[in-house]
């Protein structure tokens, strides 16, 4: 299944060679949905690595992604990661984008760039908002 998310570069790192057959490189995409912004950590694979040589830090891009996820057993305990697996990359283009805004959307829905849809499962409910707490119960350090 096929997923786009647009925003801007907010960190590339360097290609790391995992095994002999395998290699990947990871870059963060800041998304601004709602009040702050997201910080989404996608990864290239592979011959994929590359894609992401001709853009910089700053760069507002649209990514299309695969959503992987697997498990594992480690000493007796099933262990699961789950990884947003990039596979296009491309400036990203219009009204929003250029503001500093993102988005994401599931490309199966519709073939244009969507908003994202709210919940569909109707056993999953959005719950109202929670009322501020006062600074008395409060016990964060900051």
């Amino acid at each position: 299944m096929a997923y786009e998310a647009t925003g801007r570069l907010h960190e590339i790192f360097d290609e790391q060679q995992v095994s002999e057959k395998f290699r990947k490189r990871e870059f963060v995409l800041e998304v601004v949905e709602g009040q702050y912004p997201e910080h989404i950590k996608f990864q290239l694979v592979q011959d994929k690595t590359a894609l992401i040589d001709s853009y910089k830090v700053g760069d507002e891009v649209k990514v299309t992604f695969n959503l992987r996820g697997r498990g594992f057993n480690k000493n007796g305990q099933m262990l699961y990661f789950t990884n947003l697996e990039a596979w296009k990359l491309e400036a990203a283009s219009g009204g929003g984008a250029s503001s500093g805004g993102g988005s994401y959307s599931n490309q199966q829905a519709a073939p244009a760039p969507r908003q994202p849809q709210a919940n569909q499962n109707p056993n999953l409910r959005a719950q109202p908002a929670a009322p501020i707490a006062s600074d008395d119960d409060n016990d964060l350090p900051f």
